[in-house]
């Protein structure tokens, strides 16, 4: 519920606030799962991402030079978040360190 102050201006209160926040990203959060892309304004889109399965094989450890076997990964969906071009040049700048 919105209440108006002397001046005119909207109050709210911080728990409506942060329902209506959860209640907004949990929408955008199973649309997502879905298979949708969601915009979220200012702060990124968030879309689904598949990714192939992988074969059992063979490698070697970097390390140690040692042979060790890989194991197989099924294929799975994963949530993917990308950031908007003005976010990615706030911390590329390091001005704003």
């Amino acid at each position: 519920m919105v209440q108006v102050n002397k001046n005119g201006e909207p109050q709210i209160k911080r728990t409506a606030l942060k329902d209506c926040i959860e209640s907004t990203l949990l929408t955008g959060i199973k649309a997502a799962a879905g298979g949708q892309r969601i915009r979220f304004s200012l702060l990124g889109i968030l879309s689904r991402k598949e990714v192939q399965a992988r074969k059992a094989g063979k490698g070697v450890n970097p390390f140690t030079k040692e042979p060790m076997i890989v194991k197989a990964r099924p294929a799975t969906k994963k949530p993917r978040w990308t950031f908007p071009k003005a976010i990615k040049e706030t911390f590329v700048n390091k001005k704003n360190w």
